[in-house]
């Protein structure tokens, strides 16, 4: 590697880094997040994770009432330590006085949506969600691939608020339909199971 293509990573402070250092700090990947006082890097984007999310954010929006806000892979402040980034959030809409915020605060944080992929199955499944629920958000949606169909599977929980951990609601896997947070009716088929054959087109 040469001089010229070398990248020269910052050295990490020896208390790790702060939300501060998350939102300020130029150069880093898109969509890092902010996990225990480290920085988190994420893989390339694969197409499912890609079209779930679309799909989700489309669906939410026609369903969400005045009240709430859809929005895709924005920083959620938890502490000085932990700035996550969810691939779907449903805040309230009078979450920021700013008129175009880069981040929202927990508290203001109605759902949580991960999409599982292979670089962030353990993140997806256990560290964030735990985080998510100590910190009060209400519900969490785990999306995960059939492993046959390469259909969604949508695995919803809610936080029970005596023990601070979400409890299983229900899984799903042609349709979503839900009333909390709000009234929600999703078709899950409308999600391609891969790239279109030619065939398809």
């Amino acid at each position: 590697m040469t001089a010229e293509t070398a990248h020269h990573w910052p050295v990490p402070p020896q208390d790790g880094y702060t939300v501060d250092d998350l939102l300020t700090l130029s150069d880093l990947p898109p969509h890092t997040e902010l996990i225990d006082g480290r920085l988190v890097c994420v893989g390339p984007q694969r197409y499912f994770h890609m079209m779930v999310i679309d799909h989700l954010v489309t669906c939410l929006r026609l369903c969400a009432p005045p009240e709430a806000v859809v929005v895709r892979e924005m920083t959620v402040v938890i502490d000085r330590r932990n700035g996550p980034e969810p691939d779907v959030c449903v805040v309230r809409a009078a979450a920021s006085q700013d008129p175009d915020p880069t981040y929202f605060l927990v508290k203001d944080v109605l759902l949580a949506v991960e999409v599982v992929s292979p670089d962030s199955e353990s993140r997806d499944r256990d560290a964030k969600p735990h985080k998510y629920a100590i910190a009060g958000i209400p519900h969490f949606w785990r999306i995960e691939k059939d492993a046959t169909s390469g259909a969604p599977v949508v695995h919803v929980f809610q936080l029970d608020e005596e023990t601070g951990t979400y409890r299983a609601v229900e899984v799903f896997r042609n349709r979503l339909k839900l009333s909390a947070p709000f009234g929600i009716d999703i078709d899950l088929t409308a999600v391609p199971a891969g790239w279109p054959s030619l065939g398809d087109a």
